[in-house]
């Protein structure tokens, strides 16, 4: 399971006591085993809490670097001795599985996400495209479209779980009805400004008014997420609730162009653009990005979707109580249409509210699998 932001601190405080609370911080961690070109690429210098988030910080773009790091600070003589150890190697035992899992599985396939709880079902074409465009440095905007509470929204856990294995990190903004184009920026760049240097120095004036602004402020935004450690992934949520009128479109539009000229400078470094809820009759983004665009439609899940998540999840983790052989092709087939009937019935059951059917089925869908894991 991936370390939280909580947790990456306690880590960087272990880094800066007892790893790089030295004069060489270079040499330092060569004799660790850290490689010397990852070493030479730090920007270290002769504050020890600075080099601490800088090696954190790089050291995060990767499952393996994770792993790493936590292992040298796991074995270190004076964190060794000391009770906070064994929350060390909590963390080393959680980043190797995470690692092993990595390395055994396709995680474009994935069914069940963080915690060994959280599921996603189907999505076989989000699957698909999202590798395409992970793998692809010319593609720089995802577009998922589909009906009001197809999962639209909820691709947005799967791209954070892509997101831990492929070193880059999702910020999401949620728009509304009354969005401006203010708004997000101003919230943009908070997540893209770089903690060391406090407080954002944006400072974008009249946006609502003038669109040269508009650019600027984007400009600013792909820079800095740009040339920060991170890589970003900047995510824009329920587009479709968008005023007509509203000035974030041409700030979506000035925002997928700056993305698109960042990428052609500093290639896979440059942040990427997904648009959730933007669909093919919403404003037309600019021409030059025609060869750019991957797109995905939603929709809710079938009984047959439900079969075929149930299939895959029981064959790669079978119940307790079915031993540690092998189980038969006939067992499974019982599980799966067990837990289907049940998902359904209790999709149905809970269908009073403001909650999506499609978000009802993964909530019942999560419900069985606590329940097999128990049993």
């Amino acid at each position: 399971m991936p370390l939280a932001e909580t947790e990456w601190d306690l880590v960087t405080m272990w880094v800066r006591e007892y790893l790089l609370d030295t004069t060489d911080p270079h040499t330092q961690l060569v004799q660790y085993g850290f490689s010397p070109d990852f070493v030479s690429a730090l920007q270290l210098t002769a504050v020890s809490a600075e080099n601490a988030r800088a090696l954190v910080q790089a050291s995060r773009k990767d499952i393996q670097r994770q792993l790493k790091i936590v292992e040298v600070l796991a074995a270190v003589d004076r964190l060794a001795v000391l009770p906070e150890v064994s929350k060390a190697l909590e963390f080393q035992a959680r980043l190797r599985e995470d690692y092993r899992a990595h390395a055994s599985q396709d995680n474009f396939r994935t069914c069940v996400l963080k915690n060994g709880t959280e599921v996603f079902i189907d999505r076989q074409n989000l699957r698909e495209t999202l590798r395409q465009f992970v793998g692809d440095p010319e593609k720089s905007v995802l577009l998922v479209d589909g009906d009001p509470g197809s999962g639209r929204s909820y691709t947005y856990n799967f791209i954070r779980h892509i997101g831990q294995h492929y070193g880059f990190r999702p910020a999401r903004v949620t728009l509304s009805h009354t969005t401006t184009a203010d708004k997000v920026v101003r919230r943009l760049a908070d997540f893209v400004a770089d903690p060391r240097a406090g407080l954002s120095p944006l400072n974008p004036t009249e946006l609502n008014d003038l669109l040269p602004s508009i650019d600027d402020a984007v400009h600013w935004v792909v820079g800095r997420a740009t040339a920060v450690e991170d890589r970003f992934w900047l995510v824009l949520d329920e587009c479709d609730k968008l005023d007509p009128s509203s000035d974030v479109y041409d700030f979506i539009g000035q925002l997928a162009l700056a993305i698109y000229e960042h990428a052609a400078v500093r290639g896979d470094q440059a942040p990427r653009l997904v648009l959730l809820g933007y669909g093919p009759a919403m404003r037309q983004l600019p021409y030059e990005l025609r060869g750019s665009l991957c797109w995905d439609t939603a929709r809710v899940a079938e009984p047959a979707d439900l079969c075929n998540f149930f299939d895959q999840y029981f064959h790669e983790s079978p119940p307790g109580f079915l031993g540690t052989a092998e189980p038969e092709e006939s067992t499974i087939a019982e599980l799966v249409d067990v837990a289907v009937q049940e998902v359904l019935r209790a999709t149905e059951r809970d269908g009073i509210g403001d909650e999506s059917y499609m978000r009802r089925i993964c909530t019942a869908a999560e419900g069985a699998i606590r329940v097999y894991q128990t049993l």
